[in-house]
């Protein structure tokens, strides 16, 4: 799994929705970054998880999962 920065996460969700038309919908909050995010409908886009993880008590990591479908686990919540 690879860390990302909230910065480029950041990045990431600001050019999904405003360059491609995506939409940003917040699954759980963050406790120290993003918490939970999925992003869909773009254009020509995969739908895009992000997942904030704990690494230590000052430090949370985020990793990115994209999928060409939302999973079914996603779209009850």
């Amino acid at each position: 799994m690879k860390n990302y920065t909230i910065e480029s996460c950041e990045n990431l969700i600001e050019t999904y929705i405003n360059e491609y038309g995506g939409e940003l919908i917040q699954i759980n909050e963050g406790i120290l970054g993003l918490g939970t995010i999925l992003l869909k409908n773009a254009k020509g886009k995969k739908t895009i998880i992000i997942k904030e993880y704990f690494i230590n008590s000052w430090l949370s990591g985020h990793s990115i999962i994209k999928y060409n479908k939302i999973p079914k686990k996603y779209l009850k919540l």
